[in-house]
């Protein structure tokens, strides 16, 4: 049996519309189904508990990343699948998987069920599956989601331009400081820095190709430090991320490795798969094959 988790709010709705798709497919295919329905933060985390206990061979997130993110959390090491149908802003997780953005094209590669292996980032409490941000970043999430306006954007299918509005507003009052990285045992330090996106999948924020060499299966956590720029090339720099074509400015570092500590000068937000957490040192290591997807 298929057990589906719905957030009707994500996407602005667009969790309830999607799933109401789906649930016709499911009724005309006649294939055995149960549907959740979260009802606030962490809830799909209790759903999940309660799901482990019944006969469910994949658990199928309709939704985006901060509900996948949740679900995720619950099932890492766990003899269970977690299926993806997206109905998100970002789909963050789903795009670096090569999750159809299609519906019906979702289902019919969950219930095709070729499972495979992923990596999760440990941060310690919890599991990060596409990138967890430090500094700036943090902060922008942090703004994104106490925002009006990214429901306003959901509306018209432009729910990534929330984080560059984020970005534009964040960017008015926020100041770089200076980090001491440990990374494999090796110490490092970078002065006036922007961020510090620590990665397992190349792409976050919407579709920013933060960390382009990023791979869930490889093993290895990436790090991108933006550092020793000033505010206006920062925006110039921006663009480029988008694409990928950052990796050659002189002000963006790039290192490899399967764990990491981030000590910064004055203590910096950090947000998960775009979930506000706590604020810096932070401690992050790669936990190989952790969870299974379908």
């Amino acid at each position: 049996m298929y057990a589906f988790i719905i957030n009707k709010m994500s996407g602005n709705g667009k969790g309830q519309r999607v799933w109401k798709r789906v649930e016709k497919t499911l009724d005309h295919q006649q294939l055995p189904f149960a549907a959740r329905f979260t009802e606030g933060p962490q809830h799909a985390r209790e759903i999940v508990k309660d799901l482990v206990k019944e006969n469910v061979k994949s658990i199928i997130v309709v939704g985006g990343d901060g509900t996948i993110h949740e679900v995720a959390n619950e099932l890492a090491y766990k003899n269970i699948s977690l299926g993806i149908i997206p109905a998100g802003s970002g789909n963050d997780f789903a795009r670096c998987l090569g999750v159809p953005m299609n519906y019906l094209k979702a289902l019919e590669r969950i219930i095709a069920n070729q499972t495979k292996q992923v990596d999760l980032l440990h941060l310690g409490q919890r599991y990060c599956l596409t990138v967890t941000g430090i500094g700036l970043d943090g902060q922008v999430a942090k703004n994104v989601n106490n925002g009006a306006y990214k429901k306003f954007l959901n509306q018209f299918r432009l729910g990534g331009l929330s984080y560059v509005i984020s970005l534009l507003e964040t960017l008015r009052d926020y100041n770089p400081t200076n980090v001491h990285i440990t990374i494999d045992g090796k110490d490092m330090t970078f002065s006036k820095v922007w961020l510090v996106a620590v990665a397992n999948a190349p792409n976050y924020g919407g579709g920013i190709m933060i960390c382009p060499d990023a791979s869930y299966d490889d093993g290895f956590l990436n790090l991108c430090i933006v550092h020793g720029i000033k505010k206006w090339e920062l925006l110039r720099l921006f663009p480029k991320a988008y694409r990928g074509k950052h990796t050659t400015e002189k002000h963006v570092t790039f290192l490899q490795g399967k764990e990491v500590q981030v000590i910064s000068g004055t203590p910096i937000m950090v947000h998960s798969d775009g979930e506000q957490m706590i604020e810096s040192p932070i401690h992050i290591r790669i936990e190989k094959d952790a969870l299974r997807v379908v």
